[in-house]
């Protein structure tokens, strides 16, 4: 595969050996191409709209600023809407998940991911989809359903969305697959692209993740009634 096709990516990490570790994966896989590295957020930004990547694989923890606050200035930023980023995580504070998900992260990834599944998240992600496991959106559910109710914000509505997509975006909340979704509602696999399709343009969400964010802040999951 030429480097006009590679999937191009920027790592973002505090820790050297972990940077290095990624960009030798990365750079010995067919179709990858690492194209820089990033010891803070700062730098990650600056670096992000130099390259322009495919994918960040940005780390949360790092100093000047963090991979939060780095994802929200390159997922804003019109110069970089082909940018996407893939955080990696510990998941020992949900708040973070919660918070790179509303800053517009495609997805996550454990640092002890093994390297395939890391190498398929990539693809995944530059592929334009996203990156939410089902275990990840329980804990999103979780941490949505602890939060006081005037944290959700007012601006969120589903207003214009049919039953039949109020049902898709719940499946998609909960970390069913397009194929899950199709076989639970007993729809094709080109319904249900066709469904996600207009929930994205309906509500201005930019991949599946925001669609999630979406669906914990209406309340259509994650609701707080015993049981929910």
């Amino acid at each position: 595969m030429t480097g006009e096709t590679s999937v191009r990516v920027l790592i973002a990490d505090d820790q050297a050996m972990v940077r290095g570790s990624f960009r030798v994966l990365v750079d010995h896989t067919p179709g990858m191409i690492a194209v820089g590295e990033a010891a803070n957020g700062r730098e990650a930004v600056d670096l992000a709209r130099h390259e322009q990547p495919d994918v960040v694989l940005m780390d949360v923890r790092m100093p000047e600023l963090d991979g939060i606050d780095a994802t929200r200035q390159i997922c804003s930023a019109p110069s970089m809407s082909a940018v996407r980023v893939l955080i990696l995580t510990t998941f020992d504070l949900d708040e973070y998940v919660y918070g790179a998900l509303r800053a517009g992260a495609a997805g996550f990834l454990l640092k002890d991911t093994p390297p395939a599944d890391v190498l398929t998240a990539i693809g995944v992600v530059a592929a334009g989809e996203s990156l939410l496991a089902p275990s990840v959106t329980r804990r999103l559910i979780a941490e949505f359903a602890r939060r006081p109710e005037p944290e959700r914000p007012p601006h969120r509505s589903l207003d214009g969305v049919t039953g039949r997509e109020r049902e898709v975006l719940g499946l998609i909340a909960r970390g069913l697959s397009n194929t899950e979704i199709a076989e639970h509602l007993h729809l094709s696999l080109a319904t249900v692209k066709t469904h996600i399709g207009r929930l994205l343009a309906k509500l201005r969400a930019r991949d599946r993740a925001q669609l999630v964010i979406v669906a914990y802040e209406t309340g259509l999951v994650g609701d707080r009634r015993p049981g929910a």
